[in-house]
């Protein structure tokens, strides 16, 4: 089973991009992030037209996560628990889809938009720590079930130095903050597995360029996009794939795809 994660920056601005993508690589299920629109404006049958059964939790102009999958789904959940209401607008936020995986040996598929959190020293910031907090007590429910899964997204974390081409560019943002990182290592620490690391990646295998001053030509890149894997399911691993070249194609998201394989 080949499962995605890709943060696709308004999947109606890209949608051509985003379908190219599909066709040309054939994952399983995907997982989008920052689909940036309600439910009933996303595009359903141009995926279901390709095999995809779609689940959505939608939020206008930001956020907004999808689920699509070749196999049935089951189990279905949107938002995570613990809802923070004191944040505002929180309640609105789109941020997390979860369901079983209906495949030959069922997998759990998290996906997650995760709080960028800038500009630091504000509601912004704190709201992320709360959001990981959340994050942390969901996956060690998770880990109580001894089910296969995987928690896959834009994390918004830059866990280490070698993560970013320059990483002083970031010492001031959000993702990049000892409580940040903290928290993401808070996560690994339930005993959680990277796909990156299980795969070996080299260094430089970046899933971000901002759109501004060059950054994709410079390869001024930030690795932020992560699966991280039950035990069950690192026991199932057979790769993952960093698909650089989704960054150059015609009109493509800031975001490119991280692909994990799972043996069936």
């Amino acid at each position: 089973m080949r499962i995605a994660t890709w943060n696709v920056n308004s999947v109606n601005a890209r949608l051509a991009t985003v379908l190219a993508w599909l066709e040309a690589a054939q994952p399983d299920v995907v997982c989008f992030q920052e689909i940036k629109t309600v439910d009933e404006k996303f595009p359903r049958e141009p995926f279901e037209s390709l095999g995809y059964n779609v689940e959505v939790y939608g939020q206008k102009s930001y956020n907004g996560v999808a689920l699509l999958s070749k196999f049935p789904v089951s189990d279905v959940r949107r938002g995570l628990p613990g809802q923070d209401l004191l944040a505002e607008d929180a309640e609105d936020q789109a941020r997390y889809i979860e369901a079983v995986i209906e495949g030959p040996r069922p997998v759990r598929v998290g996906g997650l938009y995760l709080p960028n959190g800038n500009p630091i020293g504000t509601e912004k910031f704190d709201f992320k720590m709360r959001w990981m907090a959340r994050l942390n007590a969901h996956a060690r429910s998770l880990l109580e079930l001894e089910e296969a899964f995987t928690l896959c997204g834009d994390y918004n974390v830059i866990p280490l130095p070698e993560d970013a081409k320059d990483p002083s560019a970031w010492v001031n943002d959000a993702l990049f903050q000892p409580e940040s990182r903290a928290a993401f290592r808070a996560l690994k620490g339930l005993g959680l597995y990277e796909a990156g690391e299980l795969g070996r990646q080299p260094p430089g295998a970046y899933t971000f360029w901002d759109y501004q001053a060059g950054a994709w030509q410079r390869d001024h890149g930030i690795r932020i996009d992560f699966h991280l894997l039950s035990p069950q399911a690192a026991d199932r691993f057979v790769g993952v794939k960093t698909h650089r070249d989704a960054r150059d194609m015609e009109k493509p998201s800031d975001h490119v795809p991280v692909v994990i394989e799972l043996a069936d």
